[in-house]
């Protein structure tokens, strides 16, 4: 058995909710996986305004909501066993209280730049600790991941998730790593940035080392590497303009409080075209 065996969706009926059912339901199909379809329901009016019969109209049509998730969900992948998790509250603690079983999580997203602050999109990524994968609506099918590599041990955790992602969908995949970043390197390397012919081979290097293990597990998957002197920011937005998936690490090289998403993870799931998977390294 999988040491988490389902995959996780949350769904509120929304068109958002619904791209996200139907990748949820392809990751389940394609790693064997359960599939359990969360809705949040909440009660609208401030609390010491409880009316109780009003209260259960209101899980009547979240359950009747949810329903619906998981009849859709059903139709999307007939072979996958369906689960209905109906839990009260914000969207973003229900999804957190039932991550710890899952092999990873699937929400909707708003499209790029419309992100309100304290979503759950950017929420959940910052602080579950498996992998999030938040969808939006790729503007083509270009069939390809790209990822981001830095060296650091979410850098590693993002590479390992993103070729097996590209190997089960069949998809081409793109290791970009943006290594123009001054600010996260230690003083010590700080002389490189004089030199950017040494710079492109020390990086070079760093980026095929961190590759080359991957390629090596999966050798059915059609990998570029591609090393560019920007900032890793811009390196992966202009990457993930060809893609339909972006992976990146929680935070990279840089230091960041451990409870944020760092600055190149958020600045993804802001700005993207295409849908963004966040991935944590494990605890040591």
């Amino acid at each position: 058995m999988a040491p988490y065996p389902n995959v996780l969706v949350g769904y509120d009926g929304t068109t958002e909710s619904d791209r996200a059912l139907r990748w949820a339901a392809d990751e389940a199909r394609l790693r064997r996986l359960d599939l359990v379809v969360c809705h949040c329901w909440r009660w609208p009016y401030p609390i010491s305004h409880i009316d109780y019969d009003i209260e259960e109209t209101v899980k009547k049509m979240g359950r009747h909501l949810l329903d619906r998730g998981a009849d859709r969900a059903a139709h999307l992948a007939h072979s996958v066993k369906i689960h209905k998790r109906l839990m009260d509250g914000p969207a973003y603690a229900a999804l957190m209280h039932e991550s710890p079983e899952a092999e990873l999580v699937v929400i909707g997203s708003h499209e790029q730049d419309e992100l309100p602050v304290g979503s759950t999109a950017l929420q959940l990524p910052a602080r579950s600790r498996r992998p999030v994968v938040v969808v939006r609506q790729a503007a083509a099918a270009h069939e390809r991941v790209v990822v981001g590599v830095d060296g650091s041990r979410g850098g590693d955790a993002a590479l390992a998730f993103a070729f097996e992602e590209a190997a089960l969908r069949r998809w081409s995949l793109e290791a970009v790593y943006g290594c123009w970043e001054p600010g996260a390197v230690a003083e010590s390397e700080l002389a490189l940035f004089a030199d950017e012919e040494e710079l492109a081979r020390s990086c070079g290097g760093r980026l095929q080392r961190a590759v080359a293990p991957w390629r090596d597990k999966y050798p059915q998957v059609q990998t570029r590497t591609s090393l560019v002197m920007e900032g890793p920011r811009t390196a992966l937005l202009t990457a993930a303009a060809r893609a339909d998936l972006v992976v990146v690490g929680d935070r990279g090289t840089g230091s960041v409080d451990p409870l944020l998403l760092g600055a190149t993870s958020s600045a993804l799931l802001h700005h993207a075209p295409c849908s963004v998977a966040v991935v944590h390294a494990e605890r040591t």
